[in-house]
């Protein structure tokens, strides 16, 4: 056996490595790392998110690579293309829709137009005259209403949120719906698969039983998509009929109605909307739904609700990651820098890039009252922990930050000067200003611009101010796990 074996096993010069499969392994790890780095390097969205990702592919290739396949892709692929197939395939919509808005679009002049122009270029769409926005705060006020267009449907209605919990509160939602399409509305509802993925078969099962049209958003759809699960629609929107329309915070659950002890009071915005708008708001929903079914529903076009004396100006403002500009960054680089009196934003999350900062920083500067209100409490704690990280710099600047302390804040809200308003689904973080669908609502009017006011007012006497010392009196571990925590900020 011993001669066997001396004649038959290779011989190995000195000199020369014997490869195992661990070396292979590695080297490949390590192949797959170099190439992963070249690419991160010509597509990163941002120099920052770049370097992120060049420390942890190099540093840690078995973890980073698979992350950065999953999570550093730049653009959500295909959604304009189904957005152009839309548009040829339905010609006839497209011109019932464009003659129903026209006789509406805002003709923007003066400060309505310094605020508002770039807004219209970066969505493609107008602000239309003739609508009442109405603000709702938190989750009993904003449900309410809601369930109030629910249930006075009387030909369909379109459903859309981020996240449907199968809880007392969801299934409550549920069984509304259920009862609509059984009285012959026609109901469709829109969700996020990631932000919902502990819906059961079961909750969806009885929706679709009783003829409500379910669909999931589907952001992995198509043969090259199938990782690109990093991207999400966050967007809530509720239309009945094109008759009223609802945008805001909220989605389905029972901690947005205050009943989770973990958080105790939900403090959330979303608004009511009536008017020409409502048709914009609907063709946001068109364009997810589209994207998520290969269908465009048959809607009312025509708007039901014209204010006599002019009502509010309004513009849904989508923003995405199949922008070809970073709109949700512009969207709010545009609004700080026409502040001349006041920006006061409202935010869960504050995690800002570098422009998003310098700009804050030069509003302060100039003599602009900013003021950042985000939660005393978290709910994600890295997205938490990086907060701390911009306290001194923005006190530097005359940022004034305050924190939430009557329970948890989750509304998105800017109050820009008395000219400009807005609220919607965009978080002031790198997730919302580029990897999310988001919808904010913005409104040129003083009479909404002075309720968000006497809002915030309220917000704010609820709140502690908070300046560098929040952070630099902290014990060493937790300014550690801050520095850390803003490390992920570009990947957040």
């Amino acid at each position: 056996m011993d001669a066997w074996v001396a004649v038959t096993e290779p011989v190995i010069p000195a000199g020369v490595h014997k490869w195992t499969l661990g070396t292979v392994i590695v080297l490949a790890a390590e192949t797959l790392a170099v190439a992963s780095l070249a690419h991160a390097i010509m597509n990163a969205r941002t120099s920052a998110g770049a370097w992120a990702w060049a420390l942890g592919l190099l540093s840690f290739p078995f973890v980073a690579v698979p992350l950065y396949w999953v999570l550093g892709r730049k653009k959500f692929n295909g959604y304009r293309q189904s957005l152009r197939e839309a548009r040829e395939r339905h010609e006839d919509l497209v011109e019932e829709i464009s003659d129903a808005l026209e006789p509406h679009f805002s003709v923007l002049e003066g400060e309505a137009a310094r605020f508002g122009c770039v807004l219209q270029k970066l969505s493609e769409r107008r602000f239309t005259d003739g609508n009442r926005v109405e603000l709702l705060v938190d989750g009993r006020h904003t449900f309410e209403e809601i369930f109030r267009a629910i249930d006075g449907a009387k030909d369909y209605l379109l459903v859309q949120f981020f996240i449907l919990k199968e809880d007392g509160f969801g299934l409550e939602f549920r069984d509304r719906l259920i009862r609509k399409a059984r009285d012959g509305v026609r109901v469709f509802l829109l969700y996020d698969e990631i932000g919902s993925h502990r819906l059961s078969k079961r909750y969806l099962s009885g929706l679709l039983e009783a003829g409500v049209v379910v669909e999931a958003f589907q952001s992995t759809r198509g043969r090259s998509n199938r990782f690109q699960i990093n991207f999400r629609n966050h967007r809530k929107i509720v239309v009945a009929d094109g008759t009223v329309a609802f945008v805001g915070g909220h989605n389905v659950g029972d901690e947005y109605l205050g009943r989770d002890p973990r958080f105790g009071r939900w403090r959330d915005t979303h608004v009511r909307l009536t008017g020409p708008a409502v048709q914009s708001t609907q063709l946001v929903f068109l364009g997810d739904w589209y994207w998520a079914r290969r269908e465009a529903p048959r809607l009312n076009w025509k708007p039901a609700f014209i204010d006599p004396e002019g009502g509010m100006t309004v513009l849904p403002l989508a923003t995405g990651p199949v922008d070809d500009l970073e709109a949700g960054t512009l969207f709010f680089l545009n609004s700080i820098h026409c502040a001349r009196e006041r920006l006061w934003i409202a935010s869960p999350y504050f995690v800002p890039d570098e422009s998003v900062r310098a700009a804050l920083q030069l509003a302060a500067l100039r003599g602009v009252d900013v003021r950042i209100m985000i939660p005393e409490k978290p709910d994600h704690r890295t997205v938490y922990l990086a907060g701390f990280s911009y306290l001194r710099e923005m006190e530097a600047a005359g940022v004034r930050m305050f924190r939430y302390r009557d329970g948890f804040l989750h509304q998105k809200v800017m109050l820009v000067d008395d000219r400009l308003a807005s609220v919607g689904t965009a978080n002031l973080d790198n997730r919302s200003l580029r990897l999310n669908f988001e919808v904010s609502l913005a409104v040129l009017d003083r009479e909404f611009c002075r309720a968000v006011e006497s809002m915030l007012v309220e917000d704010f006497e609820n709140c502690r101010e908070i300046d560098g010392r929040d952070y630099s009196e902290k014990p060493l571990p937790f300014r550690v796990a801050v520095r850390l925590a803003r490390l992920a900020a570009p990947v957040l």
